[in-house]
């Protein structure tokens, strides 16, 4: 099977980013950048199968895994079955999927094979789906708490603060925040968001390739709050990936979240703050604002591999 993988760079964005948006998928793994960030984390690679699908290798648990191939909803069967092929005629192995949207998954029908999938829905990695215009205007009795902080910030800081779009020539400030964010969290950081940290550098290097939008808020000058997101225009969705502000200011948080979706997705009408990780604090955060649904994910291993029976 002649399928070339190679690691995901900037420079891919051209030819990959025709193939995302094409099927209903409301996970944030819908847009590229999602790819991106984590692609050293995972070890992503990516092979484009006939101009048509883009099918994914990476490193899950300590063995090669994939991901749902990006491609329209009429092409996604055939894909599926080829990765099925690829995996047990090349790899030698049994499929093994971690982060299966619910679209994919219900589309396929993989739930009504018990002898051939085990499907395992992964509860700790759902993403929280919200309500864009409810985001946008904190209006509503469930986000009243928000609009106080929101206001308690405005109070505080009159004069002193500005939102700002970011560009590449402002990475400079990003990456000092970044350190000094770093710092403040010492030890205490999980591996993965080191490599988060260098997903984001990775990204602020590359910002004139990719298809990303950014927002910062300045307090008296310095970059005190940012935030880094991407749309889906099929889905009509932003996708928060990167929202990081200094903790000590009350209400900077609902700013920056707030005013990043009023400036930049006006028109999203939904929007993805990824999961929460399994994280009890993350999860009570996300919670708070009242998410609209969860975009589901589920965990696919092939039961019906036999070694030696595919050669």
């Amino acid at each position: 099977m002649n399928l070339n993988f190679k690691p995901v760079e900037a420079e891919d964005l051209e030819e990959l980013n025709p193939f995302f948006c094409k099927r209903p998928n409301k996970t944030c793994d819908s847009v590229f950048l999602d790819s991106f960030i984590w692609r050293e984390y995972y070890n992503v690679r990516y092979a484009v199968s006939d101009n048509k699908a883009i099918l994914w290798l990476m490193d899950l648990d300590g063995k090669t895994g994939s991901a749902m191939p990006i491609c329209s909803e009429e092409d996604l069967e055939y894909y599926f079955w080829k990765l099925v092929e690829y995996f047990n005629t090349e790899l030698k192995a049994p499929l093994y999927i971690n982060l299966a949207d619910e679209e994919a998954v219900e589309q396929l029908g993989l739930k009504n094979m018990p002898d051939k999938f085990k499907i395992t829905e992964q509860v700790d990695l759902k993403d929280y789906l919200y309500d864009g215009n409810a985001m946008r205007t904190l209006s509503g009795k469930k986000l009243h708490k928000k609009k106080n902080h929101l206001n308690a910030f405005k109070r505080e800081y009159e004069g002193r603060y500005e939102y700002r779009r970011l560009c590449c020539s402002d990475r400079g400030d990003v990456w000092k925040f970044l350190d000094r964010w770093r710092e403040e969290k010492g030890e205490e950081v999980e591996e993965h968001l080191d490599y988060e940290v260098r997903g984001i550098h990775e990204i602020l290097k590359n910002c004139s390739l990719l298809n990303v939008r950014m927002s910062g808020v300045y307090i008296d000058g310095h970059l005190e709050a940012f935030t880094i997101g991407s749309y889906n225009p099929l889905e009509q969705m932003a996708v928060i990936h990167i929202e990081k502000a200094n903790p000590e200011m009350r209400g900077l948080y609902q700013m920056i979240n707030q005013q990043f979706l009023i400036h930049e997705f006006p028109e999203a009408e939904i929007v993805n703050r990824e999961d929460d990780m399994g994280l009890p604090g993350l999860r009570q955060a996300k919670m708070s604002y009242a998410p609209m649904g969860f975009a589901r994910k589920y965990r696919i291993k092939q039961l019906d591999y036999q070694a030696g029976s595919a050669e």
